[in-house]
């Protein structure tokens, strides 16, 4: 409908702007609007791919991508992500694990520290820490049709490991390998589901978040700060996992 491929553009636009595909929201629109479970996490991750493929190419023309912190990590999701696509989990499941780890990576990244330095201990610490975080987090994004960067930018706010953008940067990253991944498995556990996917029937929502995709990722390099781009982030995930809770 109209006022989906709207929300879609609203969507693509403000999640860019801080560095996500925003697929939890695709996936959130698709579900009150009624479309086939089977085809949601399809459309969501299609449509993350093209609203982070243009954040990394941005990111990357601004020399913002930490890649030497974000392969080693991406090694890791990218075959967990494939895995988590081929899992078959009820309407249920789908709906709880994605809000309730929304609502609990909003509130961890508005409570945020100042950015400080960093002991070197603890940074070994944490990069272990974030190598488990990445298995885990492929996973769950591949189950539940989303890029997994949503999860872990808060994570990486409280560990100060990374300055703001530089985490945007590398959920853009982390985002677009793992919605790959994970579409590629859900097609696999699909292919012999005879669901009848059209790629054309949903193209104008595909339309609408390239737009609004790239709007948002130059405003979020060139205008916003850190701290804005942190905030709108907590709240916007927050809303999100409300709003799904309310759903189910």
């Amino acid at each position: 409908s109209t006022i989906t491929t709207f929300l879609f553009f609203i969507s693509a636009l403000l999640y860019a702007a801080v560095g996500f595909g925003g697929g939890s929201t695709y996936n959130a629109l698709l579900v009150l609007a009624d479309f086939d479970f089977r085809y949601i996490p399809i459309i969501a991750l299609s449509c993350n791919i093209v609203v982070v493929l243009g954040n990394c190419l941005r990111y990357q023309l601004h020399d913002l991508i930490p890649w030497r912190f974000s392969i080693p990590l991406i090694m890791l999701s990218v075959p967990a992500s494939f895995i988590g696509g081929t899992i078959q989990v009820s309407e249920i499941i789908f709906m709880l694990l994605l809000s309730t780890g929304l609502i609990i990576s909003g509130f961890l990244m508005w409570i945020k520290p100042n950015e400080s330095e960093q002991n070197l201990v603890a940074q070994k610490y944490n990069n272990y820490s974030n190598m488990i975080i990445s298995l885990m987090l492929g996973l769950l994004a591949g189950i539940i049709g989303i890029g997994g960067g949503i999860f872990f930018a808060p994570i990486l706010h409280l560990q100060n490991i990374l300055p703001s953008k530089k985490i945007s940067a590398f959920s853009s990253i982390f985002i677009l390998v793992n919605s790959i991944a994970g579409l590629l498995g859900q097609f696999y556990k699909n292919f012999n589901a005879e669901i009848g996917f059209d790629f054309n029937e949903y193209s104008f929502l595909m339309i609408a978040v390239i737009l609004g995709g790239q709007i948002g990722n130059y405003f979020g390099v060139r205008i916003f700060s850190g701290s804005i781009v942190r905030r709108l982030t907590s709240v916007l995930v927050i809303y999100v996992g409300i709003r799904l809770i309310i759903n189910i």
